[in-house]
């Protein structure tokens, strides 16, 4: 394994909306949500040994949020600013120091993407971080904006692919947001816990 494939200075990592409302028995739960969390607990301790900056990004939507089918978006309430549903799910081991980036905080704000009007990239950048690992839910909607965000932004993304989950099921095998992310520019890591940091 190259130096190139491990966490290191000028990494970050960000875990994208793993709350409650997303996980089994939440209001928009995904598919098997659950599963990532022992993958990117994994990712985080490595993080950790290595130093490398842990974020963590959350859907922290007001009641009356443009997304919401009341408001003739497309899902249900979820994410709901300060309710249990929008919290991290408990048994995501997030450092102390972790990032938190708020997205979707005003009601005409739809915030899929991590980047869309937080900041986010002023602190990366500002952090000296230049490529960053991605993981969390859901994989088709607010992991590949984010994803998407930071190609834009100037990032090497590099996708978390089993600490992923999506809400569509693959077509014929093919999954159709990670092939997008690829041919963005996106390298897809299969790996299920990461190497560790070089001596």
């Amino acid at each position: 394994m190259s130096d190139s494939d491990r966490q290191q200075t000028g990494d970050a990592l960000l875990i994208v909306d793993v709350q409650n409302d997303f996980c089994a028995g939440g209001a928009l739960a995904v598919p098997d949500g659950d599963a990532v969390i022992p993958v990117l607990n994994r990712w985080i301790e490595a993080a950790r040994s290595a130093g490398v900056p842990v974020f963590a990004s959350r859907d922290w939507h007001p009641p009356d949020h443009m997304s919401f089918r009341a408001q003739g978006g497309p899902w249900p309430p979820h994410c709901v600013q300060n309710t249990p549903g929008a919290a991290f799910h408990p048994e995501l081991l997030l450092p102390p120091d972790t990032g938190v980036v708020s997205k979707g905080t005003e009601p005409d704000v739809e915030g899929y993407s991590a980047f869309e009007r937080t900041g986010f990239a002023g602190r990366l950048w500002g952090a000296g971080v230049r490529r960053l690992w991605i993981g969390g839910l859901a994989r088709d909607y607010c992991v590949r904006a984010s994803a998407l965000g930071a190609l834009a932004e100037g990032f090497d993304v590099r996708i978390i692919v089993p600490g992923t989950r999506g809400i569509a099921p693959p077509i014929n095998g093919r999954d159709a947001a990670l092939d997008e992310l690829a041919a963005a520019g996106a390298t897809l890591d299969e790996r299920t816990a990461p190497s560790p940091p070089s001596p």
